[in-house]
C-alpha cells in the first residue's frame, strides 16, 4: 500500500510538472526558437525573413478626425516565418502568394474613444455598408431583399420603432434573411431638439420593440434625418449604442431616376463609405446595378458592424 501511495505520488508531481504553465510556456518558446536556429543556412528561410518587412502593414488607431468625427481602427499584418517557410518548403523557393500573415491590433479601438458620431468606416478598408432606413416602403422591401440575397450580400437595416410594432413579421423577415438591424428612434423625432430624458425614451423604447420582435440587440443608433446634437451621442454611448450617420446619401426620397441615383452613389462610393437608402421604388430599382459597379470597383459589402471590425480585408 505504502509503495501504491509513494508511486502516486511521483506520477502526480510529474504530471504537474509537465502541465505546469511555466514549463508549457518554455517548451513553446524552445519550439518556435529552435526552427529558425535549424534554418539558419537555408537560402529559402532567409529569403522569407529578408521580404517579410515589404509586405507588412502596421494597424492604424482608431481616431477622431476633425471631419468625419469617430474614425475605427484597422489591424495590420504581419509575415508568420514559420508557417509562410512551410507553405514554400516544397518547391524550396520564395513565392509571395504562399506568404501566411496574422493581423496585427491597434492600441486605439473605437471603444477606446470619447462618444463621436460616426460617418465612415476606416479609408484604408475596402468596405462599404448599406445604411437602410426604414420606416416606410413596405412595398419595397420584398424586392430589395430578395436583390440582396440574389448577391450573397447582408447589410444594416435602422428600424423605427413604431414601424416595428405595426409590422413585426417584416422585422423578423430582414432579421432572418440574416441582414442586422439597428435603431431609428421611435417616432422619427429631430431627436437635436429632444431632451437628454426624451431622447433616451425614444431609444429605449424602440431596443426594446426590436428585441421582442426579433431577438436582436441593438448596438448602433442612426438619428432620424441626421439630426442630432452631442446630448444625443453621449445618451445613445451611456446605452451602450454608437451613433451612425453617413457618408453618401442617395436622396432615394426625391424619387430620382435610376441611373441618377447609382450615378450619384458612384460618384462618391471609396474605402469605408456608408451609403444611406430606404425602402424606396428608386433604390429597388437601382440596387442590382449599384451592387454590381461597387463590387466591379472591387469594394466588399457588408453590415455595419463588419465595415466597423478592425479585421482585414484583402484585395
Amino acid at each position: 500500500m505504502k509503495k501504491i501511495s509513494i508511486i502516486i505520488v511521483i506520477c502526480l508531481a510529474g504530471w504537474i510538472a509537465v502541465s505546469n504553465p511555466f514549463v508549457n510556456k518554455y517548451l513553446t518558446l524552445t519550439k518556435e526558437s529552435s526552427l529558425p536556429a535549424a534554418k539558419q543556412s537555408d537560402p529559402l528561410y532567409q529569403s522569407i525573413i529578408k521580404n517579410a518587412p515589404t509586405y507588412e502593414i502596421p494597424p492604424k488607431d482608431a481616431t477622431i478626425d476633425r471631419v468625419w468625427k469617430a474614425i475605427p481602427g484597422y489591424n495590420g499584418r504581419k509575415v508568420d516565418i514559420a508557417a509562410s517557410y512551410k507553405n514554400m518548403k516544397n518547391k524550396g523557393v520564395f513565392n509571395e502568394k504562399k506568404l501566411v500573415f496574422t493581423e496585427t491590433k491597434p492600441k486605439v479601438h473605437l471603444k477606446d474613444l470619447p462618444p463621436s458620431p460616426i460617418y465612415k468606416g476606416h479609408p484604408d478598408k475596402p468596405m462599404v455598408s448599406f445604411i437602410i432606413n426604414v420606416a416606410w416602403g413596405n412595398e419595397y422591401l420584398s424586392q430589395m431583399l430578395a436583390t440582396l440575397k440574389r448577391h450573397n450580400i447582408t447589410v444594416s437595416f435602422f428600424l423605427e420603432g413604431n414601424w416595428v410594432k405595426k409590422n413585426p413579421d417584416l422585422a423578423k423577415m430582414i432579421v432572418s434573411s440574416g441582414h442586422e438591424v439597428g435603431n431609428h428612434s421611435y417616432s422619427h423625432p429631430d431627436m437635436k431638439q429632444l431632451t437628454a430624458a426624451r431622447a433616451r425614451d425614444q431609444i429605449v423604447k424602440t431596443n426594446e420593440i426590436i428585441e421582442a420582435a426579433t431577438g436582436e440587440k441593438c448596438i448602433w443608433f442612426a438619428p432620424p434625418s441626421g439630426s442630432y446634437r452631442d446630448e444625443t451621442v453621449r445618451v445613445a454611448d451611456e446605452l451602450n449604442m454608437m451613433t451612425v450617420m453617413w457618408t453618401v446619401d442617395t436622396v432615394d426620397w426625391r424619387k430620382p431616376t435610376p441611373d441618377a441615383l447609382i450615378t450619384r452613389v458612384m460618384s462618391k462610393i471609396d474605402n469605408g463609405a456608408m451609403v444611406l437608402m430606404h425602402p424606396t421604388e428608386s433604390t429597388a430599382k437601382s440596387l442590382d446595378r449599384l451592387i454590381t459597379q461597387i463590387k466591379q470597383k472591387n469594394l466588399k459589402i457588408g453590415t455595419v458592424s463588419e465595415l466597423m471590425s478592425e479585421e482585414r480585408v484583402e484585395q
